[in-house]
């Protein structure tokens, strides 16, 4: 639940800032009557990302159990694909997230309607859809289905709820180290996630392996009990894993934390010697 809470809070604060940032813009620039624009693209992306959480949840209930496994497998390693791109991403523009928005709200707000719906719809509906495929993946995970949903529901309340106080200036936070914070986790999470869908991978059969497993620590982890409920709610941790998760785990966060690490601590000019190369 944890993990999940962390989802929805990074997710949601990314959302609810892009919407500050564009509000705060029009409102600025002296264009309000152009709001509801921006709304209404917002509403199409709650109701899009909503949909896709849907489809993802009732759509492969009549498949056989192989069907299902290598479904939930696949959509799994293409969330944590996606998650990851997500992590790079912000940890990439964080510093002109607010200028390229302004830049996409001033090439459409006076000549296309839909043009600035689509603005607030690709805006907060790429982070919906990332949402809705990670928690779903992690439900998988944890075998857990209104948990992580009770989770990412109160992480994007809380995000909902800081956005508000950042606003008004009430709040201030570091939210370069919010996100440095939260991404460093999120892959811890996501190596979690990817390992899980390897196995559900072995278990359709598409992959070797399930019953060789590295470590066994159901004696002293049990599975239902609170240790391994937390681990599994936060880490997507199995004390039962086989060599190929353990070897997906390790390949996949070891060098992706030395590169996101690397890449948000570069000095500034590093960071300006490769853009001018």
């Amino acid at each position: 639940m944890i993990g999940n809470y962390l989802i929805g809070l990074r997710e949601g604060l990314e959302a609810v800032l892009i919407v500050v940032l564009l509000v705060a813009y029009l409102n600025k620039s002296g264009r309000k009557h152009l709001l509801p624009r921006i709304w209404a693209g917002i509403a199409v992306a709650v109701l899009v990302s909503l949909g896709f959480g849907a489809l993802l949840t009732f759509g492969p209930k009549g498949l056989t159990f192989e069907a299902q496994e290598m479904i939930g497998g696949s959509l799994s390693i293409v969330a944590v694909g996606l998650v990851t791109w997500m992590i790079f991403w912000m940890a990439g523009v964080a510093k002109t997230l607010s200028s390229d928005l302004k830049s996409q709200v001033d090439k459409v707000a006076d000549s296309s309607t839909l043009g600035l719906v689509l603005v607030g719809a690709f805006a907060v509906g790429r982070e919906g859809l990332e949402t809705a495929l990670f928690l779903w993946a992690a439900a998988r995970a944890t075998g857990e289905t209104w948990q992580p949903l009770l989770g990412a529901f109160l992480g994007i309340l809380t995000a909902i709820f800081l956005g508000i106080l950042l606003n008004r200036g009430v709040l201030k936070i570091s939210l370069s180290k919010f996100f440095t914070i939260t991404g460093a986790l999120l892959v811890i999470v996501a190596g979690g996630v990817l390992a899980y869908g390897v196995h559900d991978l072995q278990e359709a059969g598409f992959l070797p392996g399930v019953h060789n497993l590295a470590f066994d620590v159901s004696h002293i982890i049990a599975p239902g009990g609170v240790t391994g409920t937390l681990l599994k709610g936060i880490f997507n941790f199995s004390p039962a894993t086989t060599w190929l998760e353990a070897i997906v785990w390790v390949a996949y966060v070891v060098p992706v934390m030395f590169l996101y690490l690397r890449k948000v601590f570069a000095s500034p000019a590093k960071a300006v010697s490769s853009k001018n190369a």
